[in-house]
């Protein structure tokens, strides 16, 4: 017998969510093979068996919590499966639970199985679960078969329709007003695990620190003009775009490198002062944001940090990011701007005690001098700083550093 337990995710995260069993009892499985998606705070993680055998025993069920070193799972690796026990099901679990099989019901079962159980992406099984969907139901294009996400949607789309073209039933003669747990107007969707943590972490934010910020404005046309000048030739030797992203990350480098306490957090009555830099890039994804970090950023050049945040953005679209993408980081950077917020105030990455939130550009007019105004490229920036350490006057005189640099972008050359 081999049990399966859950490993070590990351130091901070010592349980998680039973998303979805990919094998189920009576299941041969072969070692290496994924048996369960657990759902974590960050990222969703494929559990692997270590032994080859028959699957025994599930010990937990869709939607349980299960901690770190607990054991989920019962391989039979000697390849014949016992009498299986069945899984406690609670009250709000669904399913059946199956009767114990003789060695033949096992082995017919296992073929049945094997061919039932699509190929579907980790995005795709979870939108399946939320809407209710069979996934054995859903047809996909793919080559491969693999199932995606756009294969779960198209189906639900379709099975919608169908549902609407039903006949519609008499309305009812006694006029009733529709409580909330009936009116079809109404829909109660369960907030992933992944939501909660950011919602509580969110809150915890707001409450444990003394959060302000911040706001300047900087003119990007001198970092538009270099951009433009240079885009060709840079993408050409390195195979990757030239975007506007590197240009704020390494003018937060040189800043915080004159404002430490930026790049620092509090640890009970003491002031944790970090001399290496790593720095979080906010991704936006379906399921929330997420903050993949770049590690030792100041070592990096243009070409290398455009690269790792195109890296990070493609994992984010394809749910492919580790825990330890996601985990440390000193300062974040995110950009509203994007989806076109024109000014904001981003909320502390907590423990971490600074973050730059970036907007839109947008023309507008600017003094010149005294007598001339042009229509610049301007983009409102805002610094969240917990105050309990970080002053005022740095706060300020951080975010004037980053106007600086940027409206000066030749200059970050000179940065060590």
């Amino acid at each position: 017998m081999a049990e399966i337990k859950v490993p070590e995710l990351a130091e901070s995260i010592t349980e998680g969510t039973v998303a979805q069993w990919l094998k189920k009892t009576g299941e041969y499985v072969e070692k290496g093979d994924y048996i369960v998606e657990l759902e974590t705070d960050k990222v969703n993680v494929e559990i692997i068996s270590e032994e080859s055998g028959i699957i025994q025993e599930l010990k937990a069920n869709e939607g349980d919590t299960v901690q770190v070193g607990e054991t989920i799972a019962i391989v039979n690796a000697q390849g014949v499966a016992e009498e299986p026990k069945a899984v406690e099901k609670k009250p709000e679990a669904e399913g059946k639970v199956e009767a114990p099989k003789t060695e033949q019901q096992t082995e017919a079962d296992t073929t049945t199985v094997n061919k039932q159980i699509p190929i579907a992406s980790p995005a795709a099984r979870k939108l399946a679960r939320e809407r209710g969907i069979d996934l054995t139901a859903v047809q996909t294009n793919d080559p491969l078969g693999r199932i995606r996400a756009q294969d779960v949607a198209a189906f639900d789309q379709k099975s919608a329709a169908a549902a609407s073209t039903q006949p519609a039933q008499a309305p009812k003669t006694e006029k009733t007003t529709p409580s909330v747990e009936t009116d079809s107007r109404v829909e109660r969707v369960r907030m992933t695990r992944r939501r909660q943590t950011i919602a509580n972490r969110l809150l915890e934010v707001k409450q444990n620190t003394a959060m302000l910020t911040t706001f300047n404005e900087v003119d990007m046309t001198n970092v538009m003009a270099l951009r433009n000048r240079r885009k060709d030739a840079f993408q050409k030797e390195n195979d990757v775009k030239l975007g506007f992203m590197s240009f704020f990350t390494k003018a937060v480098i040189a800043a915080l490198k004159k404002a430490p306490l930026l790049n620092a957090e509090i640890q009970g009555d003491q002031i944790v002062l970090k001399k290496y830099y790593d720095i979080g890039i906010a991704v936006s994804t379906d399921e929330g944001l997420v903050v993949p970090v770049l590690r030792d950023a100041d070592r990096k050049n243009f070409a290398e940090i455009e690269g790792e945040i195109l890296e990070f953005a493609s994992k984010a679209r394809n749910n492919k990011l580790s825990l330890s993408d996601l985990q440390g980081g000193t300062f974040t950077i995110t950009n509203g701007g994007v989806f076109g917020s024109l000014l904001s105030t981003p909320i502390l990455n907590g423990p971490q005690v600074g973050i730059l939130g970036m907007h839109k550009i947008q023309l507008r007019p600017v003094a010149i001098d005294a007598e001339r105004m042009e229509n610049r490229p301007m983009m409102y920036l805002a610094l969240s700083y917990d105050h309990r350490i970080i002053d005022g006057k740095e706060a300020v005189t951080f975010l004037a550093r980053i106007k600086d640099l940027l409206e000066d972008p030749e200059s970050l050359l000179f940065e060590a």
